[in-house]
């Protein structure tokens, strides 16, 4: 089933207590891509500019992945620098460059305008509307994601296109934040108020939290001995939730459990290595056989 991502193509540097790397490919719609197209075959809009290679665009030949929405500008691609705590939980953004993704106006190339399954990755509310607009007829599922700049910054855009959301994907403090309130369930089902059918609720290390309609979901994290770095682990839950969505291509409480284990793998995953180098190199093997970690880590039995 056809999964559309628009977001940001960019390079990173970045400094964990595992290493440093001075440029890697990073952004939300790679991390979504790459994620994803272990699923389901992705559509990906975005922008790059000159300094983005061949050698960059290998990281995603040979995956299900159309780059026919990638969008090539004069001028340099989004950088960002940050550098992490030691314990991962802080970080310090060093530097943010939007080069050619601040003029960036997502386009829609015609064959992705049937996109039943669509993600509208971390950007102005305003564009993420302009996107569904291009669409041709309701998708089937729209999930979208945001941050507290857009929070604070266009609260009535976000509220208008959240009316046109089914799920929203955000992490426990921007919930409390766009809610205005503290308890994290009371704001969660005020954010459903808004519109979103479906609230997923990123904890990092804590695990994921769904709330769909008066159900709840709860899924813990995945204990890593040796995390490496965080970046794009929300993006990549968020690629393997709508991945395992669209291939199970219905919309059913079993399709939304399973596909909050899968996101909530596909994000442990990432953690694994630095930048996008444990995404490129799994294998649908190693995924399943964390799913059913996953499962075992909560089975017990009454009696």
């Amino acid at each position: 089933m056809s999964l559309l991502v628009v977001g940001s193509v960019a390079f990173d540097a970045l400094e964990t207590p595992s290493g440093r790397v001075e440029r890697t490919l990073g952004g939300a719609a790679t991390y979504f891509a790459l994620a994803a197209s272990y699923f389901s075959p992705v559509r990906l809009v975005g922008v790059v500019g000159d300094d983005f290679t061949a050698r960059d665009a290998a990281a995603f030949r040979g995956r299900r992945i159309d780059l026919a929405g990638l969008e090539r500008a004069r001028g340099k691609s989004f950088f960002w620098a940050g550098r992490y705590s030691d314990d991962l939980t802080d970080r310090v953004s060093l530097a943010t460059e939007l080069n050619v993704f601040a003029k960036f106006q997502p386009k829609l190339p015609p064959h992705y305008r049937d996109s039943r399954y669509v993600f509208l990755a971390n950007i102005d509310p305003t564009l993420q509307l302009s996107v569904l607009r291009q669409i041709r007829r309701r998708p089937r599922v729209v999930a979208l994601d945001t941050m507290n700049y857009w929070i604070e910054r266009t609260p009535v855009e976000l509220r208008r296109t959240l009316r046109h959301t089914d799920i929203l994907i955000i992490n426990d403090s921007e919930t409390r934040q766009l809610a205005g309130k503290r308890n994290l369930l009371e704001a969660a089902e005020h954010v459903l108020r808004m519109g979103p059918r479906t609230l997923v609720i990123k904890r990092g290390e804590f695990g994921a939290m769904m709330l769909r309609g008066r159900s709840q979901f709860t899924i813990p994290g995945f204990s890593l001995r040796n995390p490496s770095d965080p970046t794009g682990a929300g993006d990549a839950f968020a690629g393997g939730f709508m991945g395992s969505l669209a291939a199970a291509g219905r919309v059913t409480p079993d399709a939304f459990r399973r596909a909050i284990v899968f996101g909530s793998v596909m994000g442990s995953f990432t953690v694994e290595r630095i930048g996008v180098e444990r995404l490129r190199r799994l294998t649908r093997a190693e995924i399943n056989a964390r799913a059913r970690e996953f499962r075992r880590m909560t089975r017990f039995r009454l009696q």
